[in-house]
């Protein structure tokens, strides 16, 4: 389903297709509007991806279709064994993970897990992860730390899970000690924001030394909507709050949230899964690449130095 900006897009794909299956069953040469049509298509494009407001990035983040964290595993890493279970509770399946091969080497992976349709979204809790979630998600970082094998977090939540069995599990204590847990990892470690990074559920496996973020995700201490209702005590208002949070790729590089942002083909990941997962397969190798010369005392530094460094100020 198109998005509402999408919509002009849409309709003109449509009457370009059906103007194309007219020529092909008639026989009627109309390569000269076909030709002016997709001239037309491309600029219309261009003018609706290239000035994008923040809350239209929202939506684009949160866009079906749109690759997951197993879609990224499958696509750009081999041999992965899923690892489930926190050995305290029980598995979550709102974070997954495990190891895998990435350009020959064994890494560490764990990621927020969206599903495809409503049934699979209600089994991943719409990949709002449980205590649990977090501790497998340790217990990854320990793996990690114990081969010597770099950890790569992929992001895509709108938040932790709220729910009262949440909170009576520690939610808020858990997401300290997994930020505390990654903060600590004697190995690369790099975080990547594939979609949605909502608050503490997206920082608590976003401690990376290098952090990335897909140019359409977004990153920040509160979802636009939740914002809107505290500020306003209207979520309808969430257009504004988006402005306000500057919550975007391209807002979060420019204040050091983020190291790099990884370029999306025309119209969002969505659109075309196969270009934007070559640029994060892309972005990863060589982010791996800078870091493998260090060693674990020199990642620790370099990690603390980078979010000790955020938030810096100067006096008028």
């Amino acid at each position: 389903m198109a998005l509402e900006f999408e919509k002009p897009i849409e309709e003109l794909e449509a009457k370009i297709a059906e103007l194309e299956g007219f020529a092909a069953s008639s026989g009627v040469d109309l390569s000269g509007e076909l030709q002016v049509l997709r001239e037309r298509l491309a600029q219309l494009k261009h003018e609706t991806f290239s000035n994008l407001s923040r809350w239209e990035r929202v939506q684009l983040a949160r866009a079906p279709g749109r690759p997951t964290t197993l879609d990224v595993i499958q696509a750009i890493m081999t041999d992965f064994v899923e690892l489930s279970g926190d050995r305290t509770f029980g598995e979550d399946a709102a974070m997954v993970g495990g190891l895998a091969r990435f350009e020959g080497s064994t890494v560490v992976v764990v990621g927020h897990q969206k599903g495809r349709d409503t049934k699979e979204n209600i089994r991943r809790n719409f990949a709002m992860p449980h205590p649990e979630g977090y501790r497998k998600a340790m217990r990854l970082m320990d793996l990690a730390d114990r081969f010597g094998r770099p950890f790569i977090a992929f992001i895509d939540t709108p938040g932790a899970y709220p729910g009262v069995s949440a909170e009576e599990r520690g939610q808020a204590w858990i997401i300290a000690q997994s930020i505390q847990r990654m903060g600590r990892l004697r190995v690369p470690a790099i975080a990547v924001v594939l979609g949605e990074g909502g608050s503490g559920g997206a920082l608590a496996i976003g401690v990376g030394n290098r952090v990335l973020i897909m140019e359409n995700a977004w990153y920040s201490v509160i979802s636009p909507e939740s914002c809107a209702a505290i500020l306003w005590r209207d979520a309808r208002e969430a257009p504004k709050a988006a402005e306000a949070l500057k919550l975007t790729a391209a807002d979060l590089l420019a204040l050091g949230v983020v190291d790099r942002v990884i370029p999306e083909p025309d119209g969002g990941a969505h659109r075309n899964p196969k270009a934007a997962l070559d640029h994060l397969r892309a972005a990863l190798s060589q982010t791996l690449a800078e870091l493998a010369p260090l060693g674990p005392e020199a990642l620790l530094e370099d990690r603390y130095r980078r979010f000790r460094g955020l938030g810096r100020f100067e006096e008028g």
